[in-house]
C-alpha cells in the first residue's frame, strides 16, 4: 500500500448528531446490527439475543481517572494540568497506587503563566496537592501531597475532574463521574472511557451470561491520543499514540477455547490483535519485549503463524517467566487491508470522520462502513462517546 487518502474515510457529521449527554438508561441506546452485509435496527437491551452461541465477549476494564486538575496562582490565574502518562513510576497501576511523589507528562493549559520555580498548591479533601514543573519543554510535572498515607488515585479523586472528550462542548458535571465510566470499570488509568462499554448494564451482562456467552476482561488504559486527529492527507503518514495494555494467562486460555471472539470496543480489539503480534515476535525472538509498533502488522514475514500458535507462544513465555500476566505497550495501527487474526465481531459506537477509529471500522467491515454510517444518520442515531452503538459481524 503506497497511499491511503484520509479523505476517503470522512463523512458529514452535523453538530446536532453529536451526543452531548448520555441517555437516562444505558441500555436504551439504539443498536445497529450489521451481519454479513445485512443491517437491522434494535435497542442495546436486545444485544444478548443477537450474540452467536459459543462466542466470548472481551471487555476493557480500565477506569477513567479525574485527569483534569485546575490550580490557581495567588493572582487568580488558572493553570490546568491534564494528566497524560506517568514517568515515575511508569506503570499506570503503580503510579495510581503510590503514596510517594509521582512524575507525569501533562498537557498544561496556560503554561506561560507558570513561572519557573513557582510551586502550585491545591486543597484536596483533608490534605493538599502540590505540583512542581520539572521540564517546561517536555511538560513534566512532579506531584507530591499530604497526608502521605493517601494514594495518588485518592488525592486526584478529590482534586480532579473527569476529562470529557473535546467534541463535547460543555464542562464535566457530577453525573459524568458515573456515566462516563463503564459499570465494570476496575483499574484506574484511562483519560478517556472505552465508550462501547457505556451501554452495558448489570442486567444486560446477566442476560449475556444466561445465554452461555463467556465474558472476559483485558486492560488498555485509553490515552488522550485516541482523540488525536489524522492531520496528514495520507493516513499512512499519521503517527499513532502508544497505550499500556495488560493481558492475563486466563485471557489467553479463553481465546484458545473459541474462535468466536467479539471485542467490546476498539480498545479491546486493539489489545487482542496486539497480543497476536506479540506472539509472532516471541516465535522469532524469545527475548523480545511486549512493544507493538504501529507498523508491526505490515512487516514482511516469511510466514504468519495461526492465532493458536501465536497465543501458545505467549503462554509459553509466561510459564517460562513464572507470571500470570504481562504488561506491554501498543501503537498498533489497524488500517483497511489489515488481516484480523483474533476478532470476529465488534461492538462499537459511531466515530469521528477521518479518525483512526474510523479507519479501524473500515478495516473490519470494508466499504460497507459507508452504508452503515449512512443508515445510522438516516435513522437518527446519536454519534460519538455518549452516542448509540453497533454490533458489527462481517
Amino acid at each position: 500500500m503506497n497511499k491511503l487518502p484520509i479523505a476517503d474515510f470522512t463523512y458529514h457529521l452535523p453538530d446536532d448528531r453529536i451526543a452531548n449527554y448520555p441517555l437516562a438508561q444505558r441500555d436504551q441506546s439504539k443498536l445497529l446490527h450489521y451481519q454479513r452485509g445485512r443491517i437491522s435496527h434494535r435497542t442495546f437491551a436486545e444485544l444478548p439475543d443477537l450474540l452467536p452461541a459459543g462466542s466470548i465477549l472481551f471487555f476493557n476494564d480500565t477506569k477513567v481517572i479525574p485527569a483534569r486538575i485546575l490550580f490557581h496562582k495567588e493572582t487568580g490565574a488558572g493553570i490546568e494540568l491534564f494528566l497524560l502518562n506517568p514517568l515515575s513510576p511508569s506503570l499506570l497501576q503503580l503510579a495510581m497506587q503510590t503514596t510517594d511523589a509521582t512524575i507525569w507528562k501533562c498537557a498544561i493549559g496556560n503554561l506561560k503563566r507558570w513561572n519557573d520555580g513557582l510551586v502550585l498548591k491545591k486543597k484536596s479533601g483533608e490534605g493538599e496537592l502540590v505540583a512542581e514543573l520539572m521540564s517546561r519543554e517536555e511538560q513534566l510535572v512532579r506531584f507530591s501531597w499530604t497526608p502521605s498515607t493517601t494514594s495518588f488515585a485518592e488525592i486526584i479523586r478529590e482534586s480532579g475532574a473527569i476529562p470529557l472528550p473535546p467534541y463535547i462542548k460543555r464542562e464535566a458535571e457530577v453525573a459524568d463521574r458515573d456515566r462516563y465510566q463503564t459499570v465494570y470499570s476496575h483499574y484506574e488509568g484511562a483519560v478517556a472511557a472505552p465508550t462501547a462499554g457505556l451501554h452495558f448494564t448489570n442486567e444486560v451482562l446477566d442476560k449475556v451470561k444466561q445465554k452461555g456467552i463467556v465474558t472476559d476482561f483485558v486492560t488498555l488504559h485509553v490515552s488522550a491520543g485516541t482523540f488525536q486527529p489524522v492531520k496528514t492527507d495520507d493516513a499512512l503518514q499519521h503517527t499513532m499514540h502508544s497505550e499500556q495494555i495488560i493481558i492475563s494467562r486466563q485471557n489467553i486460555e479463553n481465546l484458545l477455547s473459541t474462535k468466536k471472539v467479539i471485542a467490546v470496543g476498539t480498545t479491546s480489539m486493539r489489545t487482542l490483535e496486539s497480543l497476536y503480534w506479540f506472539g509472532v515476535k516471541l516465535l522469532l525472538d524469545p527475548n523480545t519485549s511486549f512493544v507493538i509498533q504501529q507498523d508491526e502488522p505490515y512487516k514482511k514475514y516469511s510466514s504468519y503463524p495461526t492465532a493458536e500458535e501465536s497465543l501458545t507462544a505467549v503462554v509459553h513465555h509466561m510459564k517460562e517467566h513464572g507470571v500470570d500476566q504481562v504488561t506491554g505497550h501498543t501503537s498498533i495501527f489497524i488500517l483497511p487491508g489489515y488481516t484480523f487474526r483474533i476478532c470476529k465481531g465488534l461492538i462499537t459506537n459511531f466515530h469521528q470522520p477521518g479518525s483512526t477509529l474510523m479507519l479501524l471500522v473500515a478495516a473490519f467491515v470494508g466499504e460497507d462502513w459507508k452504508r452503515i454510517y449512512s443508515e445510522a444518520l438516516e435513522n437518527q442515531y446519536r454519534f460519538l462517546s455518549y452516542g448509540d452503538s453497533s454490533l458489527l459481524m462481517p
